[in-house]
C-alpha cells in the first residue's frame, strides 16, 4: 500500500527475496512514480516532470508485480481485507502499508496550495510550485521559505531556501528578494532530532552568508495573501515576538497525519495516525500487517516548545523495508521472523552550488555517530543518488542503495558497525 520510494522498493525486494511463486500486488494513486528527493529541483525547473518520474505499471510489470493506481480507501484488519479505489474487495496474507503522510494543510488557515502557499512535499506539488514561480521570478518580492509546527521533515525546507537563493543568483534578481526563513524547531539546525554535530552553527552560518532572515521556534497562525501571521516563543513554550510577514512566493512544509485508511483502523495507530510497529516493523494488534517509511509512528527525539517531529529518511525506510522483506521471507519458510531494523538518519541537502550531509547514527539518542558536513562533494552525491534510485525503479533491482553509494560516499563502510 504506497507506491513511493518505500513501497516501490519494497515490492521490488519482495519479488527478488520470495521469488515468483507469491502473487504481489502495488497499490498507489494515480499512475506515475515521483522521486520525493528531486521536487525542489524540479519546483524551480532545474528538472522536468519527466526527468524525475517514472510509469509505475510499465516497469512493475516486467517483475510480475500487478499494479494498481486508485489506491486502497479501506483496510478490514480484522479479516485480513482492504477495498479498492473502486470498490473491490480483495484479500492478503500480508499488508505492507508504505503509504507516506496525509499532509495536514487545513492545521493552519491559508496553507499550502489551496491556500496561498507552494509545497515540494509531491512531485505535482513542486510541479505547480514551479508554474508559480515563473510568475514569481518576472515581477520578484520578498520569499518565504519553513516549516510550520508540527512538521517532521526539515532538510527539504533548508535545501529549498538554498537553492532558491542560487537560482535567484543566477537570474541576477537576488538583489531584488528579501528572504525569510520561519521554522518550529527550537534553533536553526535542530533538524527534529536535536541537532546533529555542528549543524545549529554551520546552518546558521549559511543562511547568514545568503542573508536569509530568520524566525525560530515558531508557529505559523494563519496565511493570508501576500502575508502571513508568525508567533515566536521562548524555551519555556511562552509567547514573545509577533510578526506579520510578507511574501509574493512562499513554500511552507505542513505537519503530518497518517491517511485516512490507514488512521481509521482501530488499534493500528496513534493518535495522529501513523502505524505502531516493534522493532520488527510489525503491528503489535495485527501480525499480518507491517509499515514502513514516514507512515511509521517514532516519537519525537525531545519535547519542544513548539510541536517537532522526527524525520524518516530514505536511509531509514530502506532499512524498515528489508527489514519487513527478511521478515516475510522468514516466516513463510517457517523461521524466527526476527530481523530488526536499524533506525538512522542520513540526509544529503541540496543547496544550489554546494550541499549539506546529516549524519544521525542512531537517530534517537545516545548516538554512535553525529555529524554534519558542508561541500560541494554533497550537491554531486545527491545528483548521483537521484540518478541511482531511478535507475532501480526504472529496471527493479533490489540493490540497497543506501549500503552501496551513500555509506561509501559518507565513509561508512558497513551499517552494522555503527548498530
Amino acid at each position: 500500500m504506497g507506491a513511493g520510494l518505500g513501497g516501490m522498493s519494497a515490492a521490488y525486494e519482495l519479488r527478488d527475496q520470495l521469488g515468483k511463486n507469491h502473487e504481489i500486488t502495488l497499490f498507489g494513486v494515480g499512475d506515475v512514480f515521483g522521486f520525493t528527493p528531486s521536487n525542489p529541483w524540479l519546483a524551480v525547473g532545474w528538472r522536468k516532470f519527466e526527468d524525475i518520474t517514472v510509469p509505475v505499471a510499465e516497469h512493475v510489470s516486467k517483475k510480475n508485480i500487478d499494479y494498481r493506481g486508485d489506491g486502497i480507501t479501506q483496510i478490514d484488519a480484522d479479516h485480513k481485507r482492504v477495498t479498492t479505489g473502486d470498490g473491490t474487495a480483495l484479500e492478503y496474507d500480508y499488508l505492507l502499508i508504505c503509504t507516506g503522510p496525509k499532509l495536514a494543510f487545513d492545521e493552519v488557515p491559508g496553507l499550502g496550495p489551496t491556500g496561498f502557499t507552494q509545497s515540494v512535499c509531491t512531485t505535482p506539488h513542486a510541479a505547480e510550485a514551479w508554474t508559480e514561480y515563473q510568475k514569481f521570478v518576472g515581477n520578484p518580492g520578498p520569499i518565504v521559505i519553513g516549516a510550520v509546527q508540527g512538521a517532521s521533515c526539515y532538510g527539504p525546507a533548508y535545501e529549498f531556501a538554498m537553492i532558491l537563493d542560487a537560482d535567484l543568483r543566477r537570474r541576477k534578481i537576488r538583489d531584488k528578494v528579501p528572504m525569510t526563513f520561519v521554522t518550529a524547531e527550537p534553533y536553526i539546525g535542530h533538524l527534529g532530532l536535536g541537532g546533529v554535530g555542528d549543524s545549529k552553527s554551520l546552518m546558521e552560518s549559511e543562511l547568514r552568508q545568503r542573508h536569509i532572515k530568520w524566525y525560530e521556534n515558531a508557529k505559523v497562525t494563519e496565511v493570508r495573501e501576500g502575508e502571513m501571521d508568525v508567533q515566536q516563543f521562548d524555551l519555556k513554550g511562552n509567547a514573545t515576538d509577533a510578526h506579520t510577514v510578507p511574501f509574493k512566493f512562499a513554500m511552507l512544509l505542513p505537519a503530518f497525519k497518517g491517511v485516512d485508511a490507514v488512521a481509521a483502523v482501530e488499534g493500528l495507530n496513534n493518535p495522529r495516525g501513523f502505524v505502531i510497529v516493534d522493532k520488527h516493523q510489525r503491528s503489535p494488534k495485527y501480525p499480518s500487517i507491517f509499515a514502513a517509511g514516514v507512515c511509521v509512528a517514532i516519537p519525537p527525539v525531545e519535547v519542544t516548545p513548539v510541536p517537532t517531529g522526527a524525520p524518516k529518511t530514505g536511509f531509514m525506510i530502506e532499512s524498515m523495508v528489508t527489514t519487513i522483506v527478511k521478515n516475510i521471507k522468514a516466516e513463510l519458510e517457517g523461521k524466527p521472523a526476527d530481523y530488526e531494523g536499524t533506525w538512522n538518519a542520513v540526509c544529503l541537502a541540496d543547496m544550489g552550488d554546494t550541499g549539506a550531509a546529516f549524519v544521525a547514527l542512531p537517530q534517537i539518542p545516545p548516538r554512535n555517530v553525529t555529524w554534519t558536513k558542508i561541500g560541494k562533494w554533497v550537491h554531486v552525491a545527491k545528483i548521483g543518488f537521484e540518478k541511482y534510485f531511478l535507475y532501480k525503479m526504472r529496471h527493479g533491482t533490489s540493490e540497497p542503495i543506501y549500503e552501496k553509494y551513500i555509506l561509501s560516499l559518507l565513509g561508512i563502510e558497513r551499517l552494522k558497525d555503527h548498530k
